[in-house]
């Protein structure tokens, strides 16, 4: 017996979870991809971003050079940040240094939000497709028994069929988490790390901006 047999041997329940745990599937693999290609490529372009500021000579000088490498536009806006236009307004109340806290935090949580899309997806597929399976694994045996009691005796005919789809239930729901829970430890350190990067340039750009006056 084949995936399609016992598909289609399903009811409406059992072709709903193996329905919804393939979305699952398809929608972390999707995730997984994605990620990777954009962790890979906004690890180098942070690097090279701020080793361009810091070989700059001027502000002006280091944008250009930004632009050119910051395709996620992760490191840009903490440099756009630090210029500072006056203005009557409470956001321009308070010395310079409170001024570029606020701005580079704003930016610095615009730049976290791009790297952590995704995540929450790959920790809810990873924790509730278990369950998920667990459901169609419940209802598998139910209908076994169902079929024993009116069968009134116990045949492999009528029992191979649920018990089947229940352990395929059950494997499935596994397939679908356990890549998803492992993506979402790699990437939350990928994260983590580039998020320490920005937090430092961002805390080396407050200091050179509180020290002088920044301007573009």
């Amino acid at each position: 017996m084949n995936l399609a047999q016992l598909f289609l041997q399903g009811d409406a329940l059992a072709r709903s979870v193996a329905l919804l745990l393939l979305a699952m599937s398809v929608g972390s693999w999707v995730v997984i991809f994605w990620k990777t290609w954009l962790l890979r490529r906004a690890s180098g372009d942070v690097a090279r971003c701020i080793a361009a500021f810091w070989q700059s000579a001027s502000v002006a000088e280091a944008v250009q050079k930004i632009s050119a490498f910051d395709r996620e536009l992760l490191v840009l806006p903490l440099v756009l940040a630090t210029n500072l236009e006056t203005s009557q307004t409470l956001a321009s109340a308070g010395d310079r240094a409170q001024q570029l806290t606020r701005v580079l935090r704003n930016a610095l949580h615009t730049a976290l939000n791009k790297l952590q899309q995704g995540q929450v997806l790959l920790a809810t597929v990873g924790a509730t497709a278990p369950f998920v399976g667990l459901l169609g694994t419940v209802w598998g045996i139910y209908h076994a028994l169902m079929s024993i009691a009116s069968a009134g005796q116990v045949t492999i005919d009528k029992i191979s069929g649920p018990v089947g789809e229940a352990l395929i239930m059950t494997a499935a729901g596994l397939v679908v988490a356990i890549p998803a829970v492992l993506a979402y430890n790699v990437f939350g350190r990928a994260v983590a790390r580039l998020e320490a990067e920005l937090e430092g340039f961002a805390r080396d750009l407050r200091e050179l901006g509180s020290s002088r006056a920044v301007a573009l």
